[in-house]
């Protein structure tokens, strides 16, 4: 699979330095601002419902290639905006319509970057979902084509629009915790296995051929189709993905971290019988200059909270106190009264951002270069489980030094009819 040259890196690099100024360069919508969701699932649902509440913007699409989940989008939909939303199976044909401004992928993961760049070319700004990618290169890919067509690329890592959390930021950058070698984040899970399936007919409704879209086709396994196809290679990232996403770009966006020079990662399905393919039990170690960083994971643990008391957390370990990420916001051990209270409706916050960018009135708070950096994290931990061994990552260049069977993994084949265009 073939890896950027460290010239066109450096040159993609240089132009996304300058592309975070360009508000306003990009063509502004007219005052309202029509939007196409595509994806009419659990985020899907959540856009359909965020997006009406903004000020000057009408969901104009519901993009879902199975037609059985569109009438209750369309019900989320109707309960916040009177006009009707047409019903497209097809992302392609969405994007040659020139009245849509905005496409939110709110897809599989396995859709994300072929979404995003062919609306990039189509003159369209995108909502991304988290994680950026399905893997390193086409997130890489997705930076190009915002940069190239000079569209806005907001990833959904909403929590970089909590107060709490730009609050910890300049925490840490006035120095009160002292140097922070040591960070990790954690989900300790309630799920369930999903047992074994086999081969069965396409539910009728169901265009089995576009929801695969640039994954290799297969025949239909009710486990490998709604949700579930998370814990499958060809189309999810596994839980680090999932959430480990957001744990990793707090810690990314606090501490100002870049990219790793090394990365571990070990764990194994050692609980769950099943279908799935992705680890339920992992911990991946990110090392940076003068910090490491670990992620830890374990999907089958009920009612878990040992860790700092919290489910899913994260922790920065300074040398002046430790800061402890909870459903509260934060606080300080160490520090006593050192705390920040988290405020609800970060999500609705990440939103308006991205649009308020649209219109040329603020910068984007999760640009696709900062989402696809906080999700390369997720693929290279990936990578590390997989292939069983230490990997040395190039950032500059974005490359894995000396491993050819862990560098096949960093990209993949694409369908006929659904490959990843060059930018």
């Amino acid at each position: 699979m073939p890896t950027l040259s460290r010239r066109s890196f450096l040159a993609t690099s240089a132009v996304a330095l300058t592309a975070a100024e360009y508000a306003g360069a990009a063509d502004k919508p007219n005052d309202r601002v029509r939007v196409a969701v595509m994806g009419g699932r659990i985020r899907g649902k959540f856009h359909l419902s965020a997006f009406p509440q903004q000020t000057g913007v009408t969901v104009t699409h519901v993009v879902e290639p199975d037609a059985n989940l569109v009438p209750d989008a369309l019900k989320v939909l109707a309960k916040r905006q009177k006009t009707e939303a047409a019903h497209e199976t097809d992302i392609r044909k969405l994007l040659t319509n020139k009245d849509v401004d905005v496409l939110v992928v709110a897809a599989p993961d396995h859709w994300h970057a072929l979404a995003t760049v062919w609306a990039c070319q189509a003159g369209k700004h995108v909502y991304c979902e988290k994680p950026a990618s399905h893997d390193m290169i086409e997130g890489r890919r997705m930076v190009d084509a915002a940069r190239k067509h000079k569209r806005f690329v907001q990833i959904g890592t909403q929590r970089r629009s909590a107060a709490h959390v730009i609050a910890a930021r300049e925490f840490v950058a006035a120095g009160k915790l002292g140097k922070v070698p040591f960070a990790r984040a954690w989900i300790a899970g309630n799920r369930k296995p999903i047992g074994t399936t086999t081969a069965s007919p396409i539910p009728k409704g169901v265009d089995f051929d576009l929801w695969r879209g640039p994954a290799a086709m297969v025949p239909f396994h009710a486990n490998r189709f709604h949700y579930n196809w998370h814990w499958f290679w060809d189309m999810g990232t596994g839980e680090i993905g999932n959430n480990g996403i957001h744990g990793l770009d707090v810690i990314r966006y606090v501490l100002g971290l870049d990219a790793p020079t090394r990365v571990t990662a070990s764990g194994g399905k050692y609980v769950f019988d099943d279908d799935q393919q992705t680890p339920d039990t992992m911990l991946a170690a990110f090392d940076f200059p003068g910090c490491t960083v670990a992620w830890e994971h374990r999907t089958w643990a009920k009612n878990d909270s040992d860790l700092e008391g919290e489910s899913f957390g994260i922790s920065l370990h300074g040398e002046k106190g430790t800061m402890i990420f909870d459903n509260k916001g934060w606080h300080v051990r160490g520090m006593d009264g050192v705390a920040e209270k988290a405020v609800g409706g970060f999500d609705l916050a990440h939103v308006k951002n991205f649009l308020d960018a649209v219109r040329g009135d603020a910068k984007l708070t999760a640009d696709v270069e900062e989402g696809h950096k906080s999700t390369r994290l997720c693929h290279l931990g990936n990578i590390a489980f997989r292939v069983g061994r230490v990997l040395n990552f190039d950032g500059k260049t974005e490359s894995i030094t000396g491993d050819k069977e862990a560098t096949a993994l960093l990209g993949r084949e694409y369908r006929k009819g659904f490959e990843l265009p060059a930018v």
